[in-house]
């Protein structure tokens, strides 16, 4: 196969759009970072408050985690007869996720690629309508020239 075949039939493929998603979006999301940063900067005393508190938190966790413990050690069990189907579950539930997730880039990509194509044609054509156009130039060798009538035309 060509070069250019193989390139077309990648241009074509799902995951080919779903790169080019998953770029947009990660481009859209860098976007979004210069405000969230000033959002946080903006809640940075609030933080230092709560800070302020963990130490005190932190105790009366420390305190309540060995009766947690306690408790759970008896429905451990339990929990670990349910686990093989819950783990299952959850795995059906990520592959289902993972698929639409990649649908959606997909789907997202070939707007992309459809919109930057037809930017791209569009730019193509205004440049191409702005250039000047070729001029031809008539060439002819000397050997192949017709005589010229010196003669002036009779009155």
């Amino acid at each position: 196969m060509t070069l250019a075949t193989e390139v077309k039939k990648l241009a074509d493929s799902k995951p080919f759009y779903a790169v080019a998603g998953v770029g947009d979006f990660a481009a859209e999301k860098l976007r979004e970072l210069p405000e969230q940063l000033q959002r946080l900067q903006g809640r940075r005393e609030e933080i230092r408050e709560a800070a302020k508190d963990l130490p005190e938190k932190a105790r009366e966790f420390a305190g309540k985690a060995e009766v947690y413990a306690k408790d759970f050690s008896g429905k451990a069990e339990g929990y670990a007869k349910d686990f093989p189907g819950k783990a299952r579950g959850y795995a059906d539930q990520f592959t289902g996720r993972a698929v639409a997730l990649y649908e959606e880039f997909a789907s997202r990509g070939r707007k992309v690629v459809s919109k930057a194509s037809g930017e791209a044609a569009l730019e193509l054509e205004e440049v191409s309508e702005t250039a000047d156009p070729a001029v031809a130039t008539q060439t002819t060798r000397k050997n192949n020239r017709a005589p010229k009538n010196t003669s002036a035309p009779k009155a």
